[in-house]
């Protein structure tokens, strides 16, 4: 059995410290928050800061260049450092919505076979028709058009990839969705579609770490807060309207 040591928690993070690339450099440095189910938290901050790569390492997918060098993590109760079983378990409780996920779609598959990847690469044998029925479900509630399934990336807008991106790491259902800028390429007309689906699902228990500086995203998912700069945390809260700032970044604000 895997230990944990918040096993009421979708996210932990204590202390947690990210390194980056071949030369190990520290992009996330001493991070800490708790998320428990049913709750969200927006990462905000400049180009650069870390957020990303905070992302990337709690989802633990990719990219493989990103690992944890200190602290403590847990995603949907299994740590970060676990391996073999317990970390394909924690990969299916987590859906991953990557920076730039809508350009990076498999150009030779159609929408139906990158929607359902998560479940055919985990399971043998799948009831085909209950499969279907789950990506129509999907792409309808996002607000895809009908035969958008048969169609390819290439074929698509990059709105319309992205909401393609968003039911991909929505398919398996999972406990916590990590996703990383998950309005970019959205017209405003269909962003009510995609905030319906991701409040729905976190009003029945999901957690969600978004990272983003879009002040409409934060509102719409009722999310915490948490600021970073240079790979730490400057800002806290729980809302974007009430923070706890460090004391340098405080003096500065009121400066």
């Amino acid at each position: 059995m895997v230990r944990t040591t918040d096993p009421e928690a979708a996210v932990l993070c204590d202390d947690l410290s990210v390194a980056r690339g071949s030369a190990g450099m520290r992009v996330v440095d001493g991070v800490s928050f708790r998320l428990a189910p049913g709750e969200a938290i927006a990462v905000m901050g400049a180009t650069g800061s870390g957020k990303s790569s905070l992302a990337a390492a709690l989802a633990g997918t990719e990219p493989r260049d990103v690992r944890m060098v200190g602290g403590v993590a847990e995603v949907a109760g299994i740590p970060l450092r676990a391996r073999g079983r317990a970390r394909r378990i924690r990969t299916y409780r987590t859906g991953h919505l990557a920076q730039g996920a809508n350009s990076a779609l498999q150009s030779q598959l159609t929408v139906a076979d990158i929607v359902a990847e998560p479940i055919t690469t985990r399971d043998r044998k799948v009831n085909q028709r209950a499969l279907d029925l789950r990506i129509a479900d999907l792409l309808d509630e996002l607000h895809l058009p009908i035969g958008a399934a048969a169609r390819y990336p290439y074929e698509l807008s990059s709105g319309m990839r992205q909401r393609v991106a968003i039911a991909r790491s929505l398919v398996l259902d999972p406990a916590v969705l990590i996703a990383d800028e998950p309005y970019a390429n959205l017209d405003v007309d269909v962003r009510p579609a995609v905030r319906d689906a991701l409040v729905r699902r976190r009003d029945d228990g999901m957690a969600i770490v978004a990272v983003t500086n879009e002040r409409e995203l934060v509102t719409d998912l009722g999310a915490a807060v948490l600021v970073l700069r240079a790979g730490h945390t400057i800002g806290i809260g729980p809302s974007i309207d009430d923070m706890q700032w460090t004391p340098d970044e405080a003096t500065s604000i009121a400066g």
